[in-house]
């Protein structure tokens, strides 16, 4: 134990906990296997004896601070147990858990202590928040919202429609973003809180479940309300502060969410494995086919690849918080585009089989369909651009030529970190940086010399890349840093973005190596990690397939990892369920 309640892995204890009461997802007649998870699936519902487990969990108490009863002080432990959600069933993870997660950090954010007690409570009985910002007219736009919540006798009255909203036919509250103001302008939203036991009948209304070809057991539905009286203590925090809580708040969904979504990827890979280490091919087994080989390697090393920056990202906050709305949209962006593409390479190894909806194999599909959301679910890549894209030229004066390193707690998993500082994320860093310093401060003694040869040249790639994003951000003109910007510059925010995931690999790699700490001290998975970073830029002069001397390292991990049944990510921990 590296910690009270900490595993040798730094991860919580707790979690062995939970993935035992899970059980073995093989088992056919575990309520919570795989069989019973895709025969809910099929028939379009939560399954039912999964939301159980978790209520005996408390899976809840994750996602309230301890403050007011619950078990968020770290967001990579959060992550770390949504994962082994995720792992078995994306429906649970997001119908039972991100849900709610989603609505509730914007009490956190915003509220008082009143209101933020009156949630806690509502959530540590297993109670169920949604969180109702969408309106199909108008998308993530959100300064366009048209539903209202204008003043009434006695306080407030909602008018209005939110449409595919997860889980607001099944909640028992909602956080609601709302107009408050019929005047343009920032100050005109807020957020409110609507307890559904107190709204009287006949002013809401449900509006049909919308199907989906992912996620089938979520419920997405919206609702219709019509001169629905609400107290005027129902706005949480500052009346008109609304856009600028959810700018804050979404730096924490925006890394936590996609990095839950890596657990999809852990079962593909496993499911990908149990087949390959099984099945007969040309005489021999067919992992042993290079083809297999290299595409089973670069699965394993993207997916540690993007939860070494997840979880950087996610320590940020709690270290690095006023940086954390750039590090929050890349984290977003990076996840999405490199998880939905590792996960149609293992289809393409599973092939047939890829599309069963039954049997052993039976639950890759449906893990293929439920991670389809992290591309646009929540904010889509795009928006996270958006987001980054305005900040550049700040960065470039501020921190790009002034580098300063991170404390080195921001990789070390086992560190200690402060409480969720929820009251200090900015909506903008106003040009700091602190984490792309990492990739000029890499001592290569040690290494042999051909390694040494090539992490020099990787690490030179990127610290140059850095450079002429400094020189062609700080001369970016007004135009370029809207919605209506060239590719040029849509094209520097991928290259920021590869940088700042490149910086957060070499963090963990240096931090592993200072405690020689197994696998993840060993040069092979970050040199293919920087390569494979750099060639979806499109600019370097690596492409992305790798070669046999990285190949055959990851490989052999990979084996390891499942003969012994453990996770295929970052962690490396034991998993409990798997038999």
């Amino acid at each position: 134990m590296t910690a009270a309640g900490l595993s040798a892995t730094g991860v919580p204890v707790r979690i062995d906990e939970l993935e035992r009461l899970l059980g073995d997802p093989a088992d056919d007649g575990n309520p919570v296997g795989y069989a019973a998870v895709l025969a809910s699936d099929e028939r379009g519902e939560m399954c039912a004896a999964g939301e159980r487990v978790l209520d005996t969990y408390g899976l809840n108490a994750e996602f309230v601070p301890p403050e007011f009863g619950g078990r968020l002080n770290r967001l990579d432990h959060l992550i770390e147990v949504m994962r082994s959600v995720y792992r078995r069933d994306p429906c649970l993870g997001l119908g039972y858990g991100a849900s709610s997660l989603i609505a509730s950090v914007n009490v956190w954010t915003a509220a008082d202590e009143r209101q933020a007690a009156t949630v806690a409570g509502l959530l540590l009985r297993n109670g169920k928040l949604a969180c109702a910002y969408h309106e199909l007219a108008h998308g993530n736009d959100m300064a366009r919202t048209e539903f209202t919540a204008l003043p009434g006798p006695g306080g407030l009255l909602l008018n209005g429609r939110k449409e595919v909203v997860t889980n607001i036919q099944r909640s028992d509250a909602l956080v609601m973003f709302v107009r408050t103001d019929t005047r343009p302008g920032s100050r005109s939203h807020s957020q409110i809180y609507v307890d559904k036991s107190a709204v009287p009948a006949g002013t809401l209304r449900y509006l049909p479940r919308f199907s989906s070809v992912g996620m089938r057991g979520v419920q997405l539905g919206g609702a219709e309300f019509t001169d629905c009286p609400l107290p005027a203590s129902a706005v949480l925090g500052t009346a008109g502060h609304g856009l600028g809580t959810a700018m804050r708040s979404f730096q924490l969904t925006r890394i936590v969410l996609p990095a839950m979504m890596t657990g999809i990827v852990d079962t593909g890979l496993r499911t990908t494995m149990d087949f390959l280490t099984r099945r007969r091919l040309y005489g021999g087994v067919a992992i042993d086919l290079p083809y297999l080989r290299a595409a089973l390697a670069e699965v394993f090393v993207d997916l540690l690849a993007v939860e070494a920056f997840a979880r950087t990202c996610a320590r940020a906050v709690h270290l690095l918080p006023e940086q954390c709305s750039v590090y929050a949209a890349a984290t977003k962006y990076t996840v999405a585009g490199v998880l939905l593409p590792a996960m149609n390479q293992l289809s393409l190894v599973l092939g047939a089989r890829s599309y069963l909806r039954a049997g052993e194999h039976g639950i890759f599909q449906k893990m293929l369909r439920d991670l389809k959301p992290v591309g646009f679910g929540h904010a889509a890549r795009a928006a996270c651009q958006m987001t980054i894209l305005p900040q550049l030229p700040l960065l470039a004066n501020r921190s790009w030529s002034n580098l300063q390193l991170p404390p080195e707690a921001l990789f070390d998993p086992a560190a200690e970190l402060p409480p969720v500082p929820f009251s200090r994320l900015a909506v903008t860093a106003r040009g700091a940086d602190r984490l792309s310093a990492v990739l000029a401060a890499v001592e290569t003694s040690g290494l042999d010399a051909v390694t040494a040869r090539q992490l020099r040249g990787l690490l030179g790639w990127y610290t140059g890349q850095l450079r002429a994003l400094s020189a062609a951000s700080a001369v970016l003109p007004p135009a370029e840093l809207t919605v209506a910007a060239s590719a040029e510059a849509y094209d520097l925010t991928d290259r920021y973005i590869a940088v700042l995931h490149a910086a957060a690999c070499v963090g963990v790699w240096l931090q592993h190596r200072r405690r020689d700490a197994g696998f993840l001290s060993e040069p092979a998975w970050l040199l293919a990690a920087l390569r494979r970073i750099a060639a979806r830029t499109g600019e370097s002069p690596w492409d992305s397939d790798l070669p046999d001397a990285l190949t055959g390292p990851l490989v052999s991990e990979l084996r390891s990892r499942h003969t012994a049944g453990r996770s295929f990510g970052l962690t490396d921990r034991p998993l409990a369920d798997i038999a």
